[in-house]
């Protein structure tokens, strides 16, 4: 059989099973409900309320109608899937058109692909057509089914335990991460999901909200769940530029501060938020400023305690497209920046995070004990992220100022927990599907003041947020 024949048989045995299915719907979603009930409870965490959604694949509508979008649009070649979606969820639009070449003349926020690419004929084609419908701030969530699970499923067919399916694409990961390349997008983050796909009270939450996350007892779980992105794509304005820097009993270094740091993108400001000091800050940053009229420069004296509040402080008054985070201990070089600058205009991540401990540092610049524990902490919190994250408390950070509103628009879920700040980012970047990328950098010794950080007090906040993270980031 050619290739167009053996593809037009393929889509009709599959628009007919599932014509099929849908007449037959609710009897299959009673022995599904588990399943079900998890996957919508995965979605709704990774995306927020109020998008734009697309799904693909639709079905009867369900999953797109509970991560409850401002606008949304379900795609599906069954017209008898269609007809039942538009029957219950009259809010949503749905499309009946195939998802190799489906064309809707629009962009989404989100495009959900849920139990999709292991019935397609071409899941590069499928993907293909997936990415013409997103921009580069879009994110594409799916799932589908591990092949360690090809015999079980087939197992719970027989008994009729879950919905009957033809035969599958039963892919790897490694696959699923070479087909996404060759559409041209990557992978942000990947989770295993499900070991227990029925509604056992007790039983259910353990399995897949703890051990399936958990090895060995990850690679036994039925899905993969991942939110890609489109891979980098070089932004070609020039954007502005604001330098948050928080400074508490820092007068020394204010002066190279102006002199060091450079202008970047249409323009660059410094927001300095002075943090109850006990020598002379906030009046050397008051005459550096007026010894500075070509620098566009602010002062804030800040109202609350602690550096994270500071950073909020500052991001608060600053007017860039572009929010840096500058320590002004000048550990590290305002030299530094443009690095950071053109690594988030390039695409490659949305969020930039400073990095210590790649480069050798100047001696005293961080004593053992604190070294020894961010070494720890980077392995804790890249799993804990599920994104390689080397120095969690670099205080050099850059994103876009768009992303830093959509995670201060979400700080509810974390709760007001951390005083450095760093942590603060780093989960809503991660809870909001950013990629984030690390920049090595020189690490320096102070030439003026002391630290602020207080090692075993501050360990022992750190250990608090890791378990905050396991539940509100891994565990969910």
């Amino acid at each position: 059989m050619s290739e167009p024949d053996a593809r037009a048989v393929h889509r009709e045995r599959r628009v007919a099973h599932w014509n099929a299915v849908a007449r037959r719907l609710d009897r299959y979603d009673r022995a599904n409900r588990g399943y079900h009930a998890r996957l919508q409870a995965i979605y709704r965490w990774l995306i927020p309320t109020g998008q734009r959604v697309l799904e693909v694949g639709c079905g009867a509508g369900d999953l797109l109608a509970a991560v409850a979008p401002a606008a949304g649009v379900g795609v599906d070649f069954s017209p008898e899937m269609i007809r039942l979606a538009s029957a219950r969820h009259a809010e949503l639009r749905f499309v009946c058109a195939d998802a190799h070449d489906f064309d809707l003349a629009d962009t989404f926020d989100f495009v959900i692909l849920s139990d999709v690419i292991n019935d397609v004929w071409d899941v590069q084609q499928l993907l293909d057509a997936v990415r013409r419908h997103t921009t580069p701030a879009s994110r594409i969530v799916m799932n589908f089914y591990s092949r360690l699970w090809e015999v079980p499923l087939r197992a719970a067919q027989g008994l009729a335990w879950s919905r009957p399916m033809l035969e599958q694409n039963w892919l790897t990961m490694g696959d699923v991460t070479n087909l996404l390349a060759l559409a041209d997008l990557e992978v942000v983050r990947h989770s295993t999901e499900v070991l227990w796909p029925f509604r056992t009270p007790g039983i259910a939450p353990l399995f897949n909200r703890v051990l399936a996350k958990t090895w060995p007892f990850s690679m036994a779980a039925l899905t993969h769940v991942l939110v890609a992105r489109q891979t980098a794509s070089v932004v070609r304005a020039r954007p502005t530029v604001s330098v948050v820097v928080p400074a508490r009993n820092e007068a020394g270094n204010i002066e190279q501060i102006f002199q060091r740091t450079p202008e970047m993108g249409a323009g660059t400001e410094l927001v300095f938020v002075e943090g109850h000091s006990r020598d002379d800050t906030m009046a050397a940053i008051e005459g550096a400023i007026a010894r500075h009229p070509e620098r566009r420069a602010i002062a804030l004296r800040q109202s609350g305690i602690g550096k994270g509040d500071a950073v909020r402080e500052g991001f608060a008054r600053a007017s860039g497209d572009v929010l840096m985070i500058l320590d002004a201990d000048l550990t590290v070089a305002p030299e530094d920046l443009p690095r950071f600058y053109d690594t988030l205009l390039s695409g490659k991540g949305d969020f930039v995070n400073g990095v210590r401990l790649v480069y050798p540092m100047q001696d005293q610049a961080m004593r053992f004990f604190n070294l020894a524990g961010n070494k720890a902490f980077s392995v804790l919190f890249s799993w804990l992220l599920g994104q390689r994250i080397k120095d969690t408390l670099c205080g050099t950070k850059v994103l876009w100022r768009r992303d830093y509103l959509r995670i201060a628009a979400n700080r509810s879920y974390f709760g007001d927990f951390d005083p450095f700040g760093d942590f603060d980012l780093l989960f809503g970047a991660a809870k909001l599907s950013c990629k984030l990328v690390e920049m090595p950098v020189r690490y320096h010794a102070r030439t003026y003041g002391e630290t602020n950080i207080q090692r075993w007090r501050h360990g022992a906040l750190l250990l608090r947020m890791s378990a905050i993270a396991a539940v509100k980031l891994k565990w969910v």
